[in-house]
């Protein structure tokens, strides 16, 4: 399965963002879908996961409310509907598919990763 995310960029606090990953080869919709973040100088964390039919999420405390994760199976396409931006939230934002259709939290339970979309926040 390859990756690919698309949408980042830079807005101002207050703003929204929305990410898209569309996947090729493989079969998507047997995937859980994630999206991981790493800022500058800090550790890969956990943003959002998705089941593999989209009627499953979970999101870390720190987006819970913010950030809506969707899925599109038709499109092999899982997004990241990111609002009410922080300037915390200025990472890289990684796409990943899962080893399972259940949504994990663990990036170790994660086969396949996109390159990563910077979004970058300001004031």
């Amino acid at each position: 399965v390859q990756l690919v995310e698309s949408g980042g960029g830079s807005v101002q606090a207050g703003g929204s963002l929305e990410l898209s990953c569309v996947a090729s080869g493989g079969t998507f919709n047997e995937h859980a879908m994630g999206w991981f973040r790493q800022a500058s100088g800090k550790e890969r964390e956990f943003v959002a996961a998705t089941s593999w039919s989209g009627l499953t999420t979970y999101y870390a405390d720190s987006v819970k409310g913010r950030f809506v994760i969707s899925r599109h199976n038709a499109d092999n396409s899982v997004f990241l509907r990111m609002s009410t931006l922080k300037l915390e939230d200025t990472a890289v934002y990684y796409c990943a598919a899962g080893k399972t259709g259940w949504p994990e939290q663990d990036e170790s339970e994660y086969s396949y990763w996109g390159q990563g979309a910077q979004v970058t926040i300001s004031s």
